[in-house]
Parts: C-alpha cells; structure tokens; sequence
C-alpha cells in the first residue's frame, strides 16, 4: 500500500504560533509511517509558508522560543486541478510537491477560526478537522456561547462588548460587568491559551484587564468566577456520528489562581492533570454527553475538547476548542489515551476522518 501524504501545516501569525509548533511535534511524531509521509510547512509571523525539512522542526523546551525557519523555501498552496484530486504545493525552485490531505496543526485566529479552513476549501483539498462555520463560531467565545445556550447547552453568564462601546460608554460598561459580581475572568473573545486572560478581584483592576484583552482582539467576554468551581475536559472524536473520551480534570496550583499561560506551559508545578477525573459516575456521563452535544451543536467534524465548569451538581460548558493542543501536557491526546487510543491511533483516525468528510462533500452536486 502506498503511503498518503500528508501535509503537515503550524506556526501562523497568530499570538498561538509558538504553541502550535510544540503541538506538530507531537502530531508529526505519531505518524504511522507505513501509512503516511510528513511533508512540513511553518508559516511564518509573516504569514508566509515555508517547507521545512523533520530537523527543523523546533525543539526548545521554552515554547516562547519556537519559531518557523525563515530562511526556508517559500511555498504556497495550489488549487486541486480535478474534484477530489491531490492538492499540490509550489516550492520556491522546486517541483510541486503533491499531497492528499492537509492536518492543519494551527492554533487561534487565522488558523483555527475558519480563515484557513476557508482556503482548503476553495483549493478542494482534504484536511483534518471542522469545517468554515464550526471552525469559527468555535473559536469566537461569544459566538460560541449564544450558540450553545440556544441549543440549550450550559454556559456561565457573561457580558461582551467591543472598543467602540467601551470608548463610547466605558462607565456604563464596565458597571455591566461588576454586576456579575467578582471575581470575574476578562478574555478575548478570539483566542486560545488563556492568552490576554486575567482574573480580577475586585473594581480596581477590571479596566486595566480589559485593555489586556483587547491587545489580543476586538472583542472582549467577561464571566464571573464559578464557585468551588472543578475544571473538567473532555476529547470529542467523529464527524456525523462522534464519541467522547473519558473526562479529565486539571488542578491549578499556580499563583495566578487560574489555568493561565504560565500555568500551563511554564511552570511545570503551576498545574497538575488527573486522568481520569475523579467524578461521580452521574457527573462522569453527564459531561460526556454534554460534551457530545456541544459538539453537535456547533456541527463540529474530526476532533473537539470540550471544557467544563463542575460546581456541586451544576455542570457549564466554558468553551470548546476546535483544534486543541497536541503539547506534553495536552489534555486531547492524554485523554484518547486514557480511553485506549495511543496517539499513533489517534492521528492515524484523525486522518481518516478528514478524507472521509471531503469524499462526502465532494459527492455534493454543484450545478443544476
């Protein structure tokens, strides 16, 4: 059997660049390679796309040090010729490089949000993971929570709100979200890895909170604080028919208070994960099937985490994450894991899902 080519895409301009390299380690180190051949592409803070070779792959423990190679050959991403055809990459003074499907390890805008599965699709090409639509009502968080509540899924109440309306009325404004009562937690609303994220105590700090979230984006949520609040995760796999993994739950120690950036990718004490979560076995299915049905609520394909807030005998959905993290300390793979699929299974199903969608859609009719 011939192998598949796989086009293996991270970096990207987004503030998630460096984490998204540490996560296609993992990805391109899971790969069957009776099955699949890697082929690298980095994009850089630019945006552009360069082919790397395995080695250049960066390897810092710091992930704040990872960066694409910049002075490897530029490339870009050609339109398939034929419906349901390989795609094909155009080196900088090489052949092109031909393809069957792309796994886009890209984490936060413009590679989780829609931007770029928007381009595999106009160029017709298979690729691992949701569509357009899922892609980025997943990772707006306001967005996400409107759809989840109508589907009636969960969610903590919050305020959102842009720069314009903060300029406009920032008393106004700022009083709506003290009126969550404090603490309360300021987001981007477009962004992962709790960047731009602060926990804040009290009125004193909340401005300069918002002014944080808005470096990373135009839109800011603000949600209170969860009481006795346990933060429990659970992995989502599948297209139209999808299984949960078992939960997990991640136990902050560090000083932030919260699961911060620094928490979870710095300090290796900041944080510790406990798989599988110890739940009661109500509360254990009741996250599953929420999970499943956030999922589904979103029309999410290949692969989700979804993140709860567990209080007592209350459950909320926080947010659902598209494309998570395939680090060390991941909790999608660590959960697959937990639920008997190592992560060479997992990569290898993940594959399998995406060429299964793009041969369903590509049986669409297009003409009339």
């Amino acid at each position: 059997m011939s192998q598949l080519v796989v086009l293996v895409v991270f970096g990207g301009r987004s503030a998630e660049h460096e984490i998204s390299l540490v996560s296609a380690r993992f990805v391109v180190a899971s790969l069957d390679r009776s099955r699949f051949l890697p082929v690298l592409v980095g994009i850089d803070k630019a945006g552009v796309w360069r082919l790397l070779d395995e080695p250049q792959l960066p390897k810092r423990a710091d992930p704040r040090e990872n960066r694409v190679d910049e002075s490897a050959p530029r490339a870009w991403l050609l339109p398939t010729p034929v419906p349901g055809g390989r795609g094909r990459l155009e080196v900088e003074g090489q052949e092109p490089v031909p393809f069957d499907l792309v796994f886009p390890v890209l984490h936060g805008p413009l590679g989780e949000d829609g931007a770029i599965q928007g381009l595999f699709e106009l160029a017709s090409v298979a690729y691992v993971g949701s569509g357009v639509a899922a892609s980025a009502v997943g990772m707006d968080k306001v967005l996400q929570k409107r759809v989840l509540a109508h589907a009636g899924v969960p969610v903590v109440p919050f305020v959102s709100f842009g720069r314009h309306e903060l300029e406009a009325q920032a008393d106004a404004t700022l009083a709506a979200c003290a009126r969550l009562g404090f603490p309360l937690f300021v987001k981007p609303a477009n962004m992962g890895s709790s960047l731009g994220v602060s926990r804040v105590a009290d009125a004193g700090g909340l401005r300069a909170a918002v002014d944080h979230a808005l470096a990373y984006d135009t839109t800011v949520l603000v949600e209170p604080g969860v009481r006795d609040c346990r933060e429990v995760e659970v992995s989502v796999l599948g297209n139209e028919v999808a299984e949960a993994s078992v939960a997990g739950e991640i136990v902050v120690t560090h000083r932030d208070g919260f699961y911060s950036y620094e928490a979870k990718y710095l300090d290796a004490a900041g944080s510790r994960l406990s798989v599988p979560a110890e739940l009661a076995a109500e509360h254990a299915e009741r996250v599953r099937r929420m999970a499943l049905a956030a999922y589904a609520a979103l029309g999410c394909a290949g692969l989700a985490r979804v993140d709860f807030f567990v209080s007592g005998g209350d459950v909320y959905v926080n947010e659902l994450n598209t494309m998570p993290g395939f680090t060390a300390i991941s909790m999608y793979p660590r959960l697959w894991a937990a639920s008997g699929m190592d992560g060479t299974m997992l990569v290898t199903r993940l594959i399998e899902l995406g060429l299964e969608r793009h041969a369903a859609r590509a049986k669409l009719q297009t003409s009339r």
